[in-house]
């Protein structure tokens, strides 16, 4: 055998065994950082609660660069995860992605949400409170979903429309919350996130209000 194809042989099997190129973020790391920094929305239970920490999410990449399977692989279970999804969601379409990739391989990113500069503390064991609360929280919400679902179907009942509205009522479930929730869906709406932003208006609409009907008609009879 030449000494010009042994050489080649040697490159074959050395490059074979070398670890591949990882994918890359449009900007490198700093641009990762910068995009989730001007998307990132807190959410408002968070804020309100002094609630902080690192969320990761784990995800896939085809060789288009699209975001698939994400889901959040550590986090507390309450709207730091659901927003820490959403921004890397958002990030599909705007990765690199080396030849050869292995599209069957796991990504894990963490996201960071701070309210240093809001100077907001809480102890650990108020934190886990609200924590615990909202998870309460949600399975009071399914059961107002789950009611105006049935009404929507003709199944009034007032006795249990005073006790959903009794449940709202509990949740906070008013005029303002549903104000700053239609609020948050237009920020998402100027990000182009309209699956984030329909998620928010549908949940208006499926409290029993008709207050994000007319974004809905705009925005979200072609989101699936």
């Amino acid at each position: 055998m030449k000494s010009s194809s042994l050489l080649s042989l040697l490159f074959l099997l050395l490059t074979s065994f070398m670890p591949g190129e990882d994918p890359s973020f449009q900007g490198g790391a700093q641009g990762l950082r910068n995009f989730i920094s001007e998307k990132l929305i807190y959410p408002q239970y968070s804020r309100s609660n002094c609630i902080q920490g690192t969320i990761e999410v784990s995800f896939r990449l085809s060789s288009t660069g699209k975001v698939q399977d994400a889901k959040v692989s550590k986090g507390p279970g309450i709207d730091l995860d659901e927003e820490a999804l959403r921004l890397v969601k958002l990030t599909s379409g705007s990765w690199r992605i080396p030849a050869g990739y292995d599209t069957t391989s796991t990504i894990t990113i963490p996201i960071n949400f701070s309210l240093r500069e809001l100077n907001c503390w809480r102890s650990e064991a108020e934190i886990k409170a609200a924590i615990n609360a909202y998870k309460a929280q949600e399975f009071l919400s399914d059961a107002v979903v789950t009611y105006y679902e049935k009404k929507d179907k003709g199944g009034y009942d007032e006795l249990a429309e005073q006790k959903i509205s009794q449940i709202k009522e509990q949740l906070g479930y008013n005029d303002e919350y549903i104000g700053r929730v239609i609020e948050q869906a237009t920020k998402k709406i100027k990000q182009g996130d309209r699956e984030g932003a329909c998620s928010d208006l549908m949940f208006v609409k499926k409290i029993g209000s008709n207050r994000a009907d007319k974004l809905i008609a705009e925005n979200c009879n072609r989101i699936k």
